[in-house]
């Protein structure tokens, strides 16, 4: 990822208040013809009005400003908002038949793919990615942290450390892997998600995968122990981490800033966050076909890669949605709003705005699919 593209434009969308609760019932007859092409802006869709509203991932919370703000400049009636408030508040949210659709660092739950039966008209609710983006692993260390500077660890030592089993900065098995760096005696502090999160289970996902030994406990949202001291959202966490020394946390890497960050051992090298390491890791992995439900597309990341130059600590945040709405105008504002997203134009601001990783051709391909059995009749 290029470091000069994480910064953050646009930002006075989010503000936007919480608008008119969007029902969702009724049954639908497919539309003539299919969603724009992907790789088509919005521009070339059929104009969209009306006041839709998202909530859920803040870890989108950059792109989708950006996507808004774009999005609104070709369908100026179209009025949108997103409560940054959280993958687990999102879903939430959107089960209740509140909000258009959700943003999710998580896939969807057979419970929760259930539960949106009573929320779409017919159907199940799907998700599909709609950002792809390191995780970064974030540090204040006087002396030693700063804007593109790194320590080295390995998976081993990242799952001792957030449980609390390695609790000072110059620990042997730290010092061993940056042999360079004068390291000082000082405390580690860790700082988790106090909320219920995606990005907490894809970062202890991979702690799981690569130091089983060292991570036994089971892969939820929320944080597993009694370590450190939790912070909501992810500019919660960045904010707390950023405000005293001897800090460390996690959180997408368009929030990195100023802090320092891991660099995480794969195969024999360490390797640095990029847009470009994480999408070597998102290319190479399944789909999930485990995933119960119509239209899910559910990426099985492969974080015990030993691809040269992949960063496994990644995180694909999803958007959900239903096949079907009461409301007709919602449904046309989902699949032209999803179409936008996830196309080249989309996944480009994206990038230029929060430093994602744009999804390649064969994921958007299988993405389309699911666009395109959205009911917009």
């Amino acid at each position: 990822m290029r470091k000069n593209l994480l910064v953050r434009s646009i930002a006075a969308v989010s503000g936007v208040a919480m608008l008119a609760a969007l029902g969702a019932c009724g049954n639908n007859e497919p539309a003539s013809g299919s969603s724009n092409a992907a790789g088509k802006s919005a521009s070339s869709a059929e104009k969209i009005s009306g006041e839709f509203q998202g909530a859920g991932a803040s870890s989108q919370q950059s792109a989708v400003e950006a996507w808004i703000a774009s999005y609104q400049a070709q369908n100026p009636d179209a009025k949108i908002s997103y409560n940054p408030s959280g993958s687990g508040a999102g879903v939430s949210t959107f089960l209740t038949g509140a909000t258009a659709w959700a943003g999710s660092d998580a896939s969807l739950s057979d419970d929760e793919v259930q539960q949106s039966s009573k929320v779409c008209a017919s159907g199940t609710a799907f998700d599909v990615p709609v950002y792809i983006s390191p995780i970064a692993i974030v540090f204040n260390l006087k002396g030693v942290s700063g804007k593109d500077k790194h320590l080295n660890l390995d998976g081993e030592t990242i799952a001792k450390i957030f449980d609390g089993k390695i609790t000072k900065w110059n620990d042997d098995a730290i010092k061993q892997q940056n042999p360079k760096v004068d390291l000082p005696d000082t405390a580690i502090t860790v700082v988790h998600r106090s909320d219920k999160s995606g990005t907490t289970k894809n970062f202890l996902s991979y702690v799981k995968d690569v130091a089983p030994d060292n991570w036994s406990y089971d892969l939820s949202e929320n944080w597993p122990n009694e370590v450190g001291q939790g912070a909501k959202g992810t500019d919660g966490v960045i904010n707390t981490v950023s405000q005293a020394d001897g800090t460390i946390g996690y959180a997408d890497a368009s929030k990195a800033g100023d802090l320092g960050t891991v660099a995480v051992k794969v195969g024999e090298k360490y390797v640095p966050y990029s847009a470009e390491a994480a999408a070597k890791v998102v290319d190479a992995s399944p789909l999930d076909d485990t995933a119960k439900g119509d239209n899910r597309v559910v990426v099985k990341l492969d974080h015990a890669t030993k691809a040269d130059g992949a960063y496994p600590v990644v995180l694909v945040s999803y958007d959900v949605v239903c096949p079907t709405y009461k409301d007709a105008n919602t449904a046309k504002f989902v699949k032209s709003w999803l179409t936008y997203v996830i196309s080249e134009d989309g996944q480009q601001v994206a990038a230029d705005n929060a430093g994602s990783a744009p999804m390649s051709d064969t994921l958007r391909a299988k993405v389309t699919k699911s666009i395109d059995a959205i009911e917009t009749k």
